[in-house]
């Protein structure tokens, strides 16, 4: 299946979010359910907005200093419980988003084939994390979408 390219905006958002630290892989899965876990506690995962963003690139940076973080989308007024669970800010932008099925097999082929969709555009990645991003509704069909920064 061919991958389709769309290009969106993304606004600046409030994110909390779990952070694991070292080699990409099944942790990230944890990170992920215990993110979810407190979300579903705090009544935020019937519309939430969560990314799993990996910070650094594992071809420079060793596999133990690796960061994965992942967040939910909050809003404003939002009262964050301190020490439960951290917060930062998401700065917004230009994105090439693509829809993949969230498997392990498709999405590592996506992670190949966004490269050479990009190259061929007529756009230039910018150089900040390529995020997932997954709202309730892919979560429960199986879908998640990678989001790549662009210039």
């Amino acid at each position: 299946m061919e991958m389709k390219m769309r290009v969106e905006t993304l606004p600046n958002y409030r994110l909390a979010y779990v952070r694991k630290v070292g080699p990409y892989g099944n942790e990230n899965m944890e990170a992920m359910e215990q993110l979810k876990d407190w979300a579903a506690r705090n009544n935020l995962m019937s519309s939430a907005l969560i990314f799993g963003i990996p910070q650094d690139n594992p071809t420079i940076t060793l596999p133990e200093n690796c960061r994965y973080d992942a967040c939910v989308v909050i809003t404003n007024d939002f009262k964050l419980d301190v020490g439960s669970i951290a917060e930062t800010e998401f700065s917004g932008g230009k994105y090439a988003v693509f829809l993949v099925k969230h498997t392990e097999d498709a999405i590592q082929q996506a992670w190949i084939d966004i490269f050479t969709i990009i190259e061929n555009s007529n756009y230039q990645m910018d150089n900040k994390p390529i995020i997932e991003r997954y709202t309730a509704d892919m979560i429960s069909h199986d879908y998640c979408e990678l989001c790549v920064p662009l210039i």
